[in-house]
C-alpha cells in the first residue's frame, strides 16, 4: 500500500544525506589542507599575530578552520542550499503522488523549517533527522480532525445513524457491509438501511451483502423517498434495540444538484449522528476534490477510502483531511468482509517511512 509514496520519501531522505555527506567531505578536506598550511607557517619568525590571524577567515585562515572543522565533525550540517534540489524533488514526486499542492506546500515547508540549520548530535545520522522532520509533517497534514470513532460510537445515543455517500462505483455498498462486520466484532449491533432508491439492482445489491454478514434491510420501492428509508431504519432499530443503523445513498455526482439536494434532505429529516464520504484511494486528486463538494452539500465528518491496498501514491490519504478539514477515517484494503482498516497517521506514517515491515 502507497508503496510508490514510500519510494519516493526514501529517495528524498537519499538525496539530502548524499548532499550532507559531500559537504562534510569537502569541509573534511579544506580543514586537512588548512591544517597542512597552518603547519608549513608556523616557524617563529613567519608566525602571524593572535589578532591579524582571526581576521583571515575569507582566506582561509585559523576562522575557516574552525569553520570547516565544525562542518567536518557533524554539528551544523543542513544549510538552505543543501535542501534545494531535494525539496524540488520531494515537490514533484508529492505531486506525481496526487498530493494536493496546498498540502505538499504545507509539507515542504515544515520539512525546510524543521531541517535549515539542524544540529547533528553524536548520536544522529542525517537519514533520521530528515526521517524524523517528514513524520512530524506528515502526521501534522494527516491528523487533521482526527478522533477516536469507536469512542464516538460508545458515547452517542442509540440507535447511531451513520449515512455514507459518494459518487457512483466506488464501493459504498461493500463498505457498509464492512463496516457492519467492524461493528459486530465490537459489540454492536447494525441494520442497514437502502436509500439507494433510484439505481436499479441497488436493494438487490444491499440484500445480498446484509445476507452475507447476517444482517436485516429495511428497504422501499425502487423510486421511494430515501430519507423515509433511512428513517425507518432509524425507527426499527429504535423498537428493536439496535445500536448503529448504516444508511446508503445513491451514488451522487457532486455536481448534480438534484441528488444533492435528497442528501441534504436526508439530513434533515434523520439528522444523522456521522455522514462518512466514501471514494476510491486510487482517484487521487478525484476524490480530493469530490470530497471537498460533498462536504460543501452536506458537511461530511470523515471518509473511506477504498482501494487502499492497490493505491501507490496515497495522495488522497494524504490530502483530504487538510483539504477538507474532515479525517480519513477507514481504508479499504481488500474483497473480504473484514478488511476494513482503521486509520492510524502515526501507523501510516510509519510505514511510509520504513519503520514497519
Amino acid at each position: 500500500m502507497f508503496d510508490g509514496l514510500k519510494d519516493k520519501l526514501g529517495s528524498f531522505r537519499k538525496d539530502v544525506e548524499e548532499e550532507v555527506e559531500e559537504k562534510e567531505a569537502e569541509a573534511a578536506a579544506e580543514a586537512e589542507a588548512a591544517a597542512d598550511d597552518e603547519d608549513e607557517s608556523s616557524t617563529p619568525a613567519a608566525a602571524p599575530d593572535r589578532e591579524s590571524s582571526e581576521e583571515t577567515d575569507d582566506d582561509g585562515g585559523p576562522g575557516r578552520l574552525r569553520q570547516a572543522a565544525a562542518l567536518a565533525t557533524g554539528r551544523v550540517i543542513i544549510e538552505e542550499e543543501d535542501l534545494e534540489e531535494p525539496l524540488w524533488s520531494l515537490e514533484m514526486a508529492l505531486l506525481e503522488s496526487d498530493v494536493e499542492m496546498s498540502v505538499a506546500e504545507e509539507i515542504l515547508d515544515s520539512v525546510r523549517e524543521q531541517l535549515i540549520g539542524e544540529s547533528r548530535k553524536q548520536v544522529d545520522t542525517t537519514a533520521e533527522l530528515v526521517e524524523e522532520a517528514l513524520q512530524d509533517a506528515l502526521v501534522d497534514v494527516i491528523s487533521v480532525g482526527q478522533f477516536d470513532f469507536e469512542q464516538r460510537i460508545a458515547e452517542a445515543d442509540k440507535p447511531v445513524t451513520i449515512v455514507f455517500t459518494g459518487v457512483n462505483g466506488v464501493g459504498k455498498t461493500t463498505s457498509i457491509a464492512k463496516m457492519s462486520e467492524w461493528l459486530g466484532e465490537r459489540g454492536y449491533s447494525s441494520v442497514l438501511a437502502n436509500g439507494d432508491t433510484y439505481r436499479a439492482g441497488a436493494s438487490e445489491q444491499i440484500t445480498e451483502h446484509a445476507e452475507n454478514v447476517g444482517r436485516k434491510v429495511i428497504a422501499h420501492e425502487q423510486g421511494g423517498d430515501p430519507a423515509a428509508v433511512i428513517y425507518d431504519g432509524v425507527e426499527y432499530a429504535a423498537a428493536n434495540d439496535v445500536d448503529v443503523v448504516l444508511g446508503d445513498t445513491a451514488g451522487r455526482l457532486h455536481t448534480s444538484n438534484d441528488l444533492m439536494t435528497q442528501l441534504e434532505k436526508i439530513h434533515r429529516v434523520v439528522d444523522p449522528e456521522m455522514t462518512l464520504f466514501v471514494d476510491e484511494a486510487v482517484a487521487g486528486q478525484d476524490a480530493v476534490e469530490r470530497a471537498k463538494e460533498f462536504n460543501k452539500a452536506a458537511e461530511i465528518d470523515g471518509a473511506v477510502l477504498t482501494k487502499a491496498d492497490a493505491d501507490s501514491s496515497g495522495g488522497a490519504a494524504i490530502s483530504i483531511a487538510h483539504v477538507t478539514g474532515k479525517p480519513v477515517l477507514f481504508l479499504g484494503t481488500g474483497q473480504g468482509y473484514e478488511d476494513l482498516r482503521e486509520f492510524d497517521p502515526e501507523e501510516l506514517v510509519a510505514e511510509l517511512l520504513g519503520d514497519e515491515e
